[in-house]
């Protein structure tokens, strides 16, 4: 597989995508303006303690205060062997302590932000913080030195480990990434050196601080994505700003020299991502439905509390016989899923409906081309077997609000819901106004202000229906397009006080009851 990663970097955006084979399976985005704040360490100020959540609110100087758990609390050097994240999973099946007899309203506390804040939600936030560097990952809290599960070879592992024995400082815990495979003693040295001096820089930085403030700021998107992905197996880093690109030689050249030769700088004449067909790619994750090959599709619906996938054939009518071609469809669809839950970077709950398939062995088929194209993801994930009701269910790391909420913004007509009341349905409910106004309240010269659209629609599709009323109860009506009302809004005036009908009939309803 032929790993690239494109960088397109503006003054006000940068853009990483990330392609297998020619297709874009990863974008990262970063605005001028919202940069990210995983990986930074605050000294936070406690602002309240919920004994019931086993948690703290602490204030670190952001909108929102961050959600720390008593299960963030301290480190755990049970484990002791990294997960396939890369960073440091570790176990959380001990004993947790009280929140409360560890802090109290007002405390301060070293903190690091290990994701992002989503919709309401503030950042979520530990005590135990990690700082990872080329090859490793330090941990001040802890003792132990653990090895990325990766690295299968069990030499490498004992050699990995009496090295970084020789050379560790007397305090943290450290894990071996799996970056570290075939490095030198040199190399290894150099990342316990620069992890030894940041944890210092910060402690040194934190004492000096009044709370909250920011201690620590990680490195930037395209230097992380340098330290973390930018490894043996990706052909080539090209990116389109020649600043950038000298400070990424640069970097290279000090923490990993062999990869220096596959930093390209762009010079076509086309925009990058126009150059490398990612551009119309990007207005696709807007989609809901998702084309595949030979003509079936997938169906993405986000939702509050889970993200659905539905499958279906689409055009796809096979060459032999119905099972087989559900099975075609399933299995290129178990591809597609691991594809664009990495592209839409979709978190939470992910509930998968195939086809349903008689044979069992077709059924365990889709079920490990599913599990097989996850293994290329970054963020951690949990996949569960077929469910009786044929859906797949599993869970995805949720790290940064998802690609296309960072894209998009909710309709302000639909607000997000993708409905909107249709135009009959808003012009019977102004009909039925307009009759309980005219009794109630005996205005004769009345205004419908609405939409342009809605009131196109009424003065166009619906003229008998309002010239019965004028004559049914004697009033002069007409009809003002407002370009401020919203498509299922709409006011109803009084031409000789310029009253809201609206509200003075509700008043008179309220007050007759």
């Amino acid at each position: 597989m032929k790993k690239e990663i494109v960088i397109n970097s503006s003054p006000h955006e940068i853009r990483i995508a990330m392609l297998e084979d020619g297709e874009l399976v990863e974008l990262l985005v970063e605005g001028a303006d919202a940069k990210r704040i995983v990986g930074n360490v605050y000294k936070g100020k406690v602002s309240s303690v919920k004994p019931g959540l086993q948690a703290a609110f602490v204030e670190i100087g952001l909108e929102r205060a961050g959600f720390l758990h008593a299960s963030d609390l301290d480190h755990d050097d049970s484990d002791e062997d990294e997960g396939s994240n890369d960073r440091g999973g570790r176990r959380r099946h001990r004993h947790v302590p009280d929140i409360g007899t560890v802090l109290k309203v007002g405390d301060s506390i070293n903190v690091q932000v290990t994701k992002e804040p989503i919709s309401t939600k503030g950042p979520r936030l530990t005590a135990d913080i990690s700082l990872p560097g080329r090859y490793l990952v330090m941990m001040p809290k802890g003792r132990h030195i653990g090895v990325s599960r990766k690295i299968d070879d069990r030499r490498e592992r004992t050699r990995l480990k009496q090295v970084l024995q020789k050379h560790r400082p007397d305090e943290g815990a450290f894990i071996i990434r799996t970056a570290a495979i075939a490095q030198s003693e040199d190399a290894l040295k150099q990342d316990v050196d620069y992890l030894s001096g940041l944890l210092n820089k910060i402690s040194t930085g934190s004492r000096e601080m009044t709370a909250p403030a920011l201690v620590h700021e990680d490195v930037g998107m395209v230097v992380a994505l340098i330290r973390d992905i930018f490894k043996e197996d990706t052909a080539r880093l090209i990116i389109d700003d020649k600043d950038d690109f000298d400070r990424l030689h640069t970097y290279v050249t000090t923490f990993a020299p062999e990869l220096r030769n596959r930093i390209e700088f762009y010079k076509g004449d086309l925009p990058i991502f126009d150059h490398f067909e990612i551009e119309q790619e990007i207005k696709k994750t807007l989609d809901k439905r998702v084309w595949m090959k030979k003509g079936g599709y997938l169906i993405i619906e986000p939702t509050e509390a889970l993200v659905s996938i539905d499958v279906n054939t689409g055009r796809f009518t096979g060459r032999r016989n119905q099972e087989e071609t559900i099975f075609q469809t399933n299995m290129l669809a178990a591809r597609e899923v691991a594809r664009q839950l990495r592209l839409r970077d979709f978190g939470g709950i992910i509930v998968i409906d195939f086809i349903d398939m008689e044979s069992e062995g077709n059924k365990k088929r889709v079920f490990n081309e599913l599990k097989d194209h996850l293994r290329r993801d970054r963020a951690r994930h949990k996949v569960f077997q077929v469910s009786g009701l044929g859906l797949v269910e599993m869970s995805r790391q949720r790290v940064r609000p998802s690609l296309i909420s960072q894209l998009s913004d909710d309709c302000p007509y639909c607000t997000g819901t993708g409905k909107v009341m249709s135009m009959e349905t808003m012009s019977n409910r102004i009909e039925r106004l307009v009759h309980r106004i005219a009794i109630v309240t005996r205005e004769r010269r009345l205004q419908i202000q609405a939409n342009p659209v809605l009131a196109l629609y009424l003065l166009e599709e619906r003229p008998d229906q309002f010239r019965d009323l004028c004559s049914t109860f004697d009033l002069d009506l007409n009809v003002l397009d407002d370009a401020t009302q919203h498509v299922e809004e709409f006011r109803i005036v009084s031409l000789d006080s310029g009253k809201d009908l609206i509200a003075e009939f509700e008043k008179k309803a309220r007050s007759g009851r």
